[in-house]
């Protein structure tokens, strides 16, 4: 039996491929969308990908199943309650698929979406009767279960859903034998739970002892507990989530059409009819020149989950990079559904130089400097400090008389901030902070700085914060 996991850092997100050596056979769970690393694993040892697996319709990325089903000719197979554009083969409760001498069963989970399935697997070659892992897709994780709030859009209450989830944990999971080992579907900062740990994987046992949501407690207090203090779901959730229910182009035909690169009026035509212009670009390198009206979300950082939450997924895209990051720039924008990127600025930023009277700066402000603009003159008008970091965060420390405002919020709340004030933004380190500057920068405001190294520098510099009591 093979049983390997493949982990995606900037996603957080989890997949597995489970083979049969000697059978030369195996099933790929939960792919991310740019399959390659699945096919490179598989190759040497004489694999072929016959099936891949959904345990739902994930809302934070585009699955693989479509890339993998084209390249291997592998079957698709989703929970019985699932519906999709595409064939597939609905798995109900205890139904099994045959991996060579390893066995997957499907278990009928729904809570964290209604058509939710977990994977018993087995060695029949060994231990037939006793599991040796779970793949519990979004329905357990290591500290935490799945949130049972992101399928309101799609016309499911939370509190319904989270009345399904306590059965299935209880009456499904829990139930296993303690050794069990259990493979979820994400780890920690990931948004498809609010106390995700940080170990990729765990047992039955030690989730029964540890896991404050499998705790005893009666369904109602459940439902409350779990449907309390979510993070907010970025909106292209509900986006991907359809989209993962339909026949659609390919990643690697995307790009073909994608990785275009562009001229300077090309790239200012676009921008001129709605067109999102997206510079990946360290910060720093962005803070000392960009397009103006460009939108910075670094590669080097959650550039993916950053993008789905700002960018508007019907409108085109524009990419400004670094020479050789178009590829990966435009291919971690397909991982969450972005696909209508239109190209890339040929040349980058060197394309520009004839054309200064187009470039912006960003001023960044050591966090000294910064402290003295807020200490001001008596009579002057000191910046507003806006922090983008989450609410969670900010309970734990900040700069008194900054004003909370998280990141993905941020374009929704513009017109409400002063457009007649300086703004000085921070965030933890810079990453965050860097976007928001952009987007405010974009949406007009003139007066923006920016606390270099954010809060780190801050409190690095001995200056005060706030902090709520324990």
């Amino acid at each position: 039996m093979i049983l390997q996991q493949f982990y995606l850092g900037c996603l957080a997100h989890a997949s597995y491929l489970v083979g049969d050596d000697r059978a030369g056979v195996a099933a790929v769970i939960d792919p991310q969308r740019d399959i390659d690393q699945y096919l490179a694993f598989a190759a040497p040892r004489g694999l072929r990908i016959a099936h891949v697996i959904l345990t739902h319709f994930h809302a934070d990325f585009v699955a693989g199943h479509i890339e993998l089903r084209d390249r291997t000719g592998a079957a698709i197979y989703l929970g019985a309650a699932a519906q999709a554009e595409y064939a597939f083969t609905p798995l109900r409760h205890g139904d099994a698929i045959a991996v060579g001498d390893v066995r997957l069963q499907a278990l009928e989970t729904p809570g964290h979406t209604a058509e939710s399935i977990s994977l018993l697997v087995f060695d029949d070659a060994g231990t037939a009767g006793t599991p040796h892992a779970v793949l519990t897709g979004d329905t357990l994780f290591v500290g935490d279960v799945g949130r049972p709030d992101l399928r309101v859009a799609l016309g499911w209450s939370a509190t319904e859903l989270g009345g399904l989830l306590y059965d299935s944990l209880h009456n499904t999971l829990l139930p296993l034998p303690d050794r069990t080992l259990v493979y979820p579907a994400h780890g920690a900062g990931s948004l498809c739970g609010k106390a995700i740990g940080k170990e990729t994987f765990s047992t039955i046992g030690e989730q029964r002892r540890s896991n404050y949501a499998l705790q005893p407690m009666a369904k109602a207090a459940f439902i409350d507990l779990v449907t309390a203090d979510q993070p907010d779901a970025p909106a292209y959730f509900t986006y991907d989530a359809v989209l993962n229910t339909r026949e659609r182009p390919t990643l690697e035909e995307t790009l073909a059409r994608e990785l275009t690169g562009l001229s300077v009026d090309r790239v200012l035509d676009l921008q001129g009819s709605g067109g999102q212009i997206v510079d990946t670009r360290d910060f720093n390198a962005f803070a000392a020149v960009h397009l103006q009206g460009s939108l910075n979300i670094p590669l080097g950082g959650s550039y993916a989950g950053t993008a789905g939450a700002l960018l508007d997924a019907g409108a085109p895209v524009v990419l400004i990079t670094e020479t050789g990051a178009e590829h990966e720039s435009a291919m971690r924008l397909g991982r969450v559904g972005l696909d209508r990127v239109r190209g890339y600025l040929d040349g980058g930023l060197m394309s520009l130089a004839a054309r200064p009277e187009l470039l912006a700066s960003t001023e960044r402000l050591a966090a000294a400097l910064a402290a003295d603009r807020l200490a001001g003159p008596p009579a002057g008008v000191t910046p507003l400090v806006i922090d983008v970091r989450t609410a969670g965060e900010r309970r734990l420390k900040r700069i008194a008389g900054s004003v909370g405002i998280p990141l993905n919020r941020l374009p929704q709340q513009l017109p409400e901030l002063p457009r007649d004030r300086a703004l000085l933004v921070h965030c933890a380190g810079g990453y965050r902070s860097s976007v928001a500057v952009s987007l405010l920068q974009r949406a007009g405001f003139e007066q923006v700085s920016e606390i270099a190294g954010g809060l780190a520098a801050w409190e690095s510099a001995g200056l005060p914060l706030q902090r709520d009591p324990p």
